[in-house]
């Protein structure tokens, strides 16, 4: 197994930028992408669905930063109307949005609902259809510039079992990177995506089974799952300057294809 690297310095490579992460509670990748833009410089308004949670977060993350909490539910549009507007009321702009907010689940296909269906992809998809369209809207009345960071998966490539719905939504957060990035490319604004294959956090092994995370694991050359903070890395540098000829794509942070 290779060992995990050492958590990296801040570089500022996010220098006065402010930068919205959306499911940013908890312990996962929202979080860690958080802390990496504030190490990077950034202001950061942190959102969840999970108000304590988005709450307790945000005093964490407080002393890596200037960080501002507004709950949103994704599949509200008001609310996600009203988490763009008090971003900008609290630091006058947004320069970057990543997307993370997501719902997963196991469930054949032939015994899906279509409630769970519906759930899945009213999060997943439409969640980050709404974010991202209210956020290029606000780009465009700044001037133009900007960048959306998109949370997407590998299962949007490949097929696995009982992941119907949630493969069918990260595939369209794809499908939706590519042709967002086209309509505003004119503007300056750059849409890219991040692709995480197996990402380890609390929640995701209280939700999953010890022996698919195991199977998950050996897909993974380097013996290991990626740390949050692994994938936050290539969000901060989609996010960043140095990304700055980068659009409509979609990176995955990976070791399965060695």
């Amino acid at each position: 197994m290779i060992a995990v690297p050492a958590y990296p310095a801040g570089a500022d490579l996010l220098h006065g930028k402010v930068v919205v992460v959306t499911a940013a509670a908890g312990t996962g990748i929202g979080s860690a992408a958080a802390k990496r833009c504030l190490e990077e410089g950034a202001r950061v308004v942190v959102s969840d669905a999970h108000e304590r949670r988005l709450g307790e977060k945000a005093e964490e993350l407080a002393g890596s930063g200037e960080v501002h909490a507004i709950p949103c539910d994704v599949t509200d549009e008001t609310r996600v109307q009203a988490l763009v507007d008090g971003a900008v009321e609290r630091f006058g702009r947004i320069d970057v949005l990543v997307n993370n907010a997501g719902l997963g689940g196991s469930r054949s296909i032939v015994d899906m609902s279509d409630e769970e269906w519906s759930r899945v992809l009213d999060v997943t998809l439409n969640g980050t259809f709404r974010m991202t369209r209210a956020v290029l809207r606000r780009f465009i009345a700044q001037g133009g510039g900007g960048a959306v960071v998109n949370n997407a998966s590998v299962i949007g490539w490949r097929a696995q079992a009982e992941q119907a719905h949630y493969a069918a939504a990260k595939a369209g957060v794809m499908a939706l990177t590519r042709c967002a990035a086209v309509d505003v490319a004119a503007h300056g604004i750059r849409v890219n995506a991040v692709a995480p294959s197996l990402a380890m956090h609390p929640y995701l092994a209280k939700v999953t089974t010890d022996e698919l995370l195991a199977e998950l694991t050996e897909r993974e050359v380097s013996g290991r799952a990626a740390e949050p903070w692994e994938v936050a890395n290539v969000m901060v540098f989609l996010a960043s300057d140095y990304a700055s000829y980068l659009t409509g794509e979609v990176v995955s942070v990976s070791s399965q294809h060695a």
